[in-house]
């Protein structure tokens, strides 16, 4: 990982550099799957992290954390931890009540693939031990993610054959904090 990056958590005054990041991040995301056209869904998923965060910053001990990487003062990528979605409560039913979701991994197209988002994940893995959690889940329909996860998490709790249409699955991880901490 480049040397430089520090893991922070994010203050109201990154918001816009958040707002950045998870914009070019699922217009990247989308555009590798060949969606790039669905406008109004990219915009409507960059609105609801947005929320998400602005949410994290009025209580900072909430159910949502977020999590940032700097590149020096550049906020690069960052990571999210709260309450399952809907497609994972929809694949997995009661299995995964109560267990917290990691999502909003996101980190700007020319920074992946150097390590960025293996340090988000690792931090937020230790920031929830340290809170007690044991477990937490995570999902995704895009395939690139899918086969980073796989590499990462292992082979999904739960495949939902189709659930974005023909031939496009819906997977979720269901993960226990001990097989992932790693001691510094």
């Amino acid at each position: 990982m480049r040397t430089n990056v520090q893991i922070v958590v994010p203050s109201l005054a990154d918001r816009p550099q958040v707002l950045h990041v998870l914009e070019r991040s699922m217009r990247d995301a989308f555009a590798q799957e060949g969606l790039a056209h669905l406008d109004a869904e990219i915009q409507g998923i960059v609105a609801g992290k947005a929320a998400l965060f602005d949410e994290s910053l009025k209580d900072r001990l909430g159910e949502v954390q977020f999590l940032a990487a700097k590149d020096t003062e550049e906020l690069i990528g960052m990571i999210s931890f709260g309450p399952r979605g809907k497609e994972i409560r929809e694949c997995t039913g009661e299995d995964s009540a109560g267990i917290g979701k990691l999502g909003t991994l996101y980190v700007l197209p020319e920074y992946q693939d150097q390590g960025v988002g293996s340090a988000l994940i690792q931090a937020l893995v230790r920031q929830l031990h340290q809170q007690g959690v044991e477990q937490f889940c995570l999902d995704s329909g895009f395939k690139r993610a899918k086969e980073r996860w796989l590499r990462k998490f292992g082979q999904p709790y739960v495949v939902a054959p189709d659930y974005w249409g023909p031939g496009v699955d819906h997977m979720v991880w269901l993960c226990h904090i001990r097989d992932h901490l790693q001691e510094i």
